[in-house]
């Protein structure tokens, strides 16, 4: 006898359906977050719950800077494309090799993909969202598969699109996407652009970049020839910027230069400027060093080397220093809860989302249950609001510094990242008075271990790449 199947993709969506009858997206700040709310956002129409809002959530302090969302109210909070849960999302679905925190979530789909857009339109939707040449395009940008494809930085870096004769339809539309992704990333700060473009678009490529051009004129942002302009400005200015040197065939870099100028930044510049270049890493004072291949060039991977494995040579040197050092939970929470866009309505860093990211890792005085429940009604509030014998009572929590880089950290063989430097050397309460920049002075601490750790990843793939 056959058996009638009733339901496809997300798991219980049918009882999610009867109890919801609306629902809020929140979604990575890049492409493939913004179309995969798009699709998520059709698939949830599809079965009967109308999306009626949707919000952007970022890495680092912006994570925790999102609004609360009542998970036992009427409309249902939905995250994707993100690899953080909390305990207030419904639903959560991403691509990416390891998440955290989403253990109560009532549906998850978890999927090792090129993009998460994939996995939503072409695996949980019954029927196909975004068409095939779409999720190849969203696919690629993604995961950076430029050399394979034939794809040149300057097409990837272009704001300007004009459909080229001369060209099949295949490559125009390439050209088409990369456009509505650089457009997407130029704005993609600007308050409510991103929401306002989940809620009109379709899953079509070709929809949303139309409606970030109707924005672009009802929000009177820049154009696109200035855009390009300011593009081409940032480019030659990186050229020959103090920050930037070349050995090796490996591009080092300090900071991302002046990016103050719409559309000035792209990721992708010191390759532009640095064709032969195999690899970069570059250090950011926020507290992360990255490396990558370069993915203009097809002959990238055969320099045998594995970027993430290196990211872990590299920190074991200090490996016995940074499991000495404890980094205090009332830090840990008070830098996450440093966004410019933290309020009243935000989420704020609870002591779930510390036991989500770092586990058992942490150390407490008592570590009774009782503590345990002080800690976690403490945690609730935000850090703006404690009071000094709170503070005091998160300062016995702590994690070292070795477990707390290591679970901020990640990558893979082209890409990685050593991130959470930050926490270093910072104080275990806001300091008084506001910040100056004195461009004499050395710089603090954490930096000159960004750097360190910038320099010894360098001298580690130098290594590598002559052993080879």
């Amino acid at each position: 006898m056959k058996k009638l199947i009733k339901e496809s993709g997300l798991k219980g969506i049918n009882a999610l359906a009867k109890r919801y009858s609306k629902a809020k997206i929140y979604f990575h700040q890049d492409l493939d977050g913004v179309t995969t709310a798009v699709a998520m956002k059709q698939y949830l129409n599809n079965n009967g719950i109308q999306v009626v809002d949707s919000e952007i959530i970022q890495y680092g302090d912006k994570e925790f800077a999102i609004k609360k969302s009542d998970a036992f109210g009427e409309i249902m909070p939905v995250l994707v494309d993100f690899a953080h849960g909390k305990p207030m999302f419904v639903i959560h679905t991403d691509h990416h090799d390891r998440q955290a925190g989403a253990e109560s979530t009532d549906s998850t789909s978890f999927k090792s993909a090129r993009s998460n857009a994939e996995t939503i339109s072409q695996i949980v939707s019954p029927k196909d969202l975004f068409t095939n040449e779409d999720i190849f395009l969203i696919s690629t940008i993604d995961s950076a598969n430029y050399a394979t494809n034939e794809i040149s930085v300057d097409t990837v870096i272009n704001y300007l699109f004009k459909l080229d004769k001369e060209k099949d339809l295949q490559k125009n539309k390439i050209a088409m996407g990369l456009v509505a992704n650089k457009l997407l990333l130029a704005f993609k700060n600007k308050p409510g652009f991103l929401e306002e473009l989940v809620m009109k678009s379709t899953p079509s490529l070709m929809n949303i970049l139309q409606n970030i051009k109707k924005i672009m004129i009802e929000k009177g942002y820049v154009n696109v020839e200035q855009l390009q302009k300011n593009k081409e400005e940032y480019v030659n200015q990186m050229k020959s910027h103090s920050n930037v040197k070349v050995t090796d065939n490996i591009i080092v870099q300090y900071g991302g230069g002046k990016m103050t100028s719409p559309g000035s930044y792209d990721r992708y510049t010191p390759f532009k400027n640095n064709p032969e270049a195999d690899f970069i890493v570059i250090a950011w004072p926020l507290g992360l060093v990255q490396a990558s291949c370069n993915p203009f060039k097809k002959e990238r991977e055969l320099k045998g080397v594995n970027l993430g494995e290196i990211a872990q040579e590299v920190l074991s040197k200090w490996e016995g220093q940074l499991k000495q050092k404890e980094i205090p939970l009332s830090t840990i929470k008070w830098i996450s809860e440093s966004s410019k866009d933290f309020g009243e309505m935000s989420v704020g860093f609870t002591f779930k989302d510390f036991a989500a990211l770092y586990g058992n890792e942490y150390k407490s005085l008592n570590n009774g249950k009782e503590e345990l429940t002080k800690i976690g009604e403490i945690m609730i509030k935000p850090f703006s609001v404690l009071s000094e014998e709170e503070k005091k009572i998160l300062d016995n929590i702590t994690i070292n510094a070795w477990d707390l880089i290591q679970a901020n950290s990640g990558g893979h063989k082209c890409i990685t990242n050593i991130s959470g430097l930050n926490f270093m050397g910072r104080n275990t309460r806001p300091p008084k008075g506001k910040y100056k920049y004195n461009p004499d002075s050395e710089d603090s601490p954490y930096i000159k271990f960004v750097k360190m750790i910038q320099n010894e990843f360098v001298k580690v793939l130098q290594n590598k790449i002559k052993n080879e």
